[in-house]
């Protein structure tokens, strides 16, 4: 359909829905609901056939205006806890596909860095992490422990210490998406590089299968979560970067709310983690069976969570989308 002839079409609904969200309290609720679907599919119409035009701009402020008005005074439902979690948050990543997936690649890029890194240069582990750590490790893999720094602490200051720093780096790493990708980029490269060169160094002991069973117990949630939060960095930055057919200033906040239910979404996920890494990982020579069991049981929540649940949201409004453009 031409833009002329869908603007024509729907002229006259969309001036009666303007005069209603004036004069709202004077009509109908019901009649208020239909127009604001009847909105919405036109909205989703117009972004596909002409995403750049003023057409699809206006119908985005005034599905924005009227979900204010429906929503501003709306009484929060007793079950908002329970559906935060079960649709808010896969339906905000299943918007935010694209950037998951960045954080994933750059990260393993960046993990892989530090690998290469590490293997050329068997010192590069002491200027990432530090003359004192790596002696500490040489110390207890002549101990025959390599990994007993998990043991080295009481488990309750360990979980309140490992849970707070991950939850700070998190909120650091989606801040900074401010700078756009450089600066969340900056916090995943110092992570991605810190992970790669402390693999690659226990490696160079023969000792990487053991160094993998005993740090992905914990590793498999808090790294995760850790990316995660590396995509929530990025929406805000490509938020007011690339605001679309949005106002920048409406990109803007929408990223910000958006990102942050990203980030919110991960704070279990890390209290899990640190959990893990203060009264579990400390086992070092638990059975390879029950290592296992952990690592694939958190990496299986995390993919069906955070990627196989969002993209069955997207795939099914995709569907519902083309049906719509059909019709």
């Amino acid at each position: 359909m031409r833009e002329v002839t869908f603007l024509r079409k729907n002229a006259d609904k969309w001036k009666e829905f303007e005069q209603i969200l004036r004069n709202h309290k004077n009509y109908n609720g019901d009649r208020l609901s239909e127009l604001y679907i009847e909105l919405n599919n036109d909205l989703a119409y117009a972004q596909s056939c002409y995403p750049t035009s003023k057409t699809a701009q206006y119908l985005n402020d005034l599905s924005i205006q009227a979900h204010n008005t429906i929503y501003k005074n709306k009484k929060e439902s007793n079950r908002r806890i329970i559906t935060f979690w079960t649709e808010e948050v896969p339906e905000v990543f299943s918007y935010r596909l694209k950037e998951l997936a960045a954080a994933v690649i750059v990260f393993i890029l960046f993990c892989g860095i530090g690998v290469v890194s590490q293997q050329n240069d068997p010192s590069f582990a002491r200027s990432i992490l530090g003359d004192a750590y790596v002696n500490m490790s040489i110390n207890n893999i002549q101990e025959g422990d390599p990994l007993a720094v998990y043991k080295s602490h009481t488990q309750l200051n360990m979980f309140f210490a490992i849970t707070f720093n991950n939850i700070r780096v998190s909120f650091i790493n989606f801040v900074l998406g401010i700078f756009t990708v450089f600066g969340t980029g900056w916090i995943m490269l110092k992570n991605g590089i810190m992970v790669g060169a402390f693999i690659n160094f226990f490696a160079g002991y023969d000792l990487l299968s053991d160094a993998m069973l005993v740090i992905f117990i914990h590793g498999a949630l808090e790294l995760s979560a850790i990316t995660i939060s590396g995509a929530a960095g990025f929406v805000l930055g490509n938020s007011y970067v690339f605001p679309g057919t949005l106002k920048r200033s409406t990109a803007l906040a929408k990223g910000v709310k958006d990102g942050l239910k990203m980030l919110i979404s991960l704070v279990p996920v890390f209290i899990a983690a640190g959990f893990i890494e203060s009264y579990v990982t400390r086992y070092t020579d638990m059975p390879i069976w029950l290592s296992l069991f952990i690592i694939f049981g958190s990496f299986i929540f995390i993919g069906w969570y955070y990627f196989a649940l969002p993209i069955r949201i997207y795939l099914k409004r995709k569907q519902s989308h083309a049906i719509i453009y059909t019709s």
